[in-house]
């Protein structure tokens, strides 16, 4: 009895406050199962979309009154009337039907300008995409199905495209005059220059680039469907480092830096050409004395006091006479670029 009592005068050790922690783990508990699943629902929900996105086929350029129910031909069907564009067609890289990336080894003509069966049964009224009458944006949402990678990587950040150029301003797959990437105009050169006029003129200066004569083409240094570079630039993340990808011995870096080559090659130098030796932007040595105004030397070659005409500053390389690296030195006294 006296154990029966003392057990029964004891506390319990499940007191209010340990129900109370345990409903709170409960219910939380219950909270995490909830959002796991509906995670799991909306992951699921997720991977059937992505399926469908996947499933869908790119989108093509019919128009919407043409595409409505329209089918497929064949190329075969397109050629009875349209047997001019295909004879320049069957000579371009798209005619390659064993490449299965061309539009030949999907529904040929069809895979660009939509399915034309309504065109067939009404040519007058119902037309497929041309592409001459579409917008800029409709035609490069054609192109990019296929051409979105490597070199094409860049198109819709590029200058050309914020511009509001299209593939077709400067390609023609029906109407090609160069011997490669379907330009509109026999080179590259005379392409450009249908709007960078400025940029052709100075490659008939003295000092140009090899442009004209062959040995180079604007996509040398340019990436006109973009790049992440300045001025669509090729290599590199500045001016100087596109540069420096040919003229590697200019790189440096230097012991001795000079600071207009560390700005950038063109505070010096014109890249498409100047009247100037080495495409200069201005002769020696007024060129030099546009940062060195006052120096140990006369300021300008105009104090006749201090200078006269046979001095070495008017001769040959004027200052580079003896400032020879002027790009910079690795000379522990080159300082002044003397060496």
């Amino acid at each position: 009895m006296l154990a029966g009592t003392r057990n029964t005068g004891k506390k319990s050790r499940f007191g209010p406050r340990v129900w109370l922690i345990c409903s709170l783990v409960l219910l939380v508990a219950a909270i995490v199962a909830a959002s796991t699943k509906g995670l799991q629902a909306e992951k699921s929900s997720a991977v059937v979309k992505k399926s469908a996105v996947v499933q869908t086929p790119p989108k093509q350029a019919a128009s919407a009154a043409a595409a409505s129910g329209a089918t497929y031909v064949g190329a075969d069907t397109c050629t009875v009337c349209h047997a001019e564009k295909a004879k320049s067609y069957a000579n371009s890289p798209h005619s390659q039907g064993a490449d299965p990336r061309t539009p030949a080894a999907a529904k040929g003509c069809e895979t660009c300008h939509g399915p034309g069966s309504k065109h067939i049964a009404d040519p007058v009224n119902v037309k497929p995409a041309q592409f001459s009458k579409m917008k800029s944006d409709d035609v490069n949402a054609v192109c990019t199905t296929c051409h979105n990678k490597g070199v094409h990587a860049n198109w819709e950040t590029s200058t050309h495209a914020s511009r509001g150029l299209s593939c077709t301003t400067c390609h023609s797959v029906h109407d090609a005059k160069s011997e490669k990437s379907h330009l509109k105009n026999t080179t590259q050169i005379d392409l450009c220059g249908t709007c960078h006029r400025d940029k052709v003129l100075k490659l008939q200066k003295s000092g140009h680039m090899p442009v004209r004569e062959g040995k180079l083409e604007c996509t040398s240094c340019h990436n006109p469907h973009g790049s992440t570079n300045v001025k669509m630039l090729k290599v590199g993340d500045t001016v100087s480092e596109a540069c420096t990808s040919c003229h590697a011995e200019k790189r440096g870096p230097y012991l001795w830096e000079h600071a207009p080559v560390r700005e950038g090659c063109t505070t010096c130098h014109d890249a498409h050409g100047s009247s100037n030796e080495r495409m200069l932007t201005a002769k020696l040595p007024m060129l030099c004395q546009r940062c060195h105004i006052s120096s140990r030397h006369p300021p300008t070659i105009y104090h006749q006091t201090q200078i006269n005409s046979n001095s070495n500053r008017l001769l040959s390389r004027a200052c580079v006479n003896c400032h020879a690296a002027i790009h910079g030195s690795n000379h522990p006294a080159g300082q002044f670029f003397l060496r």
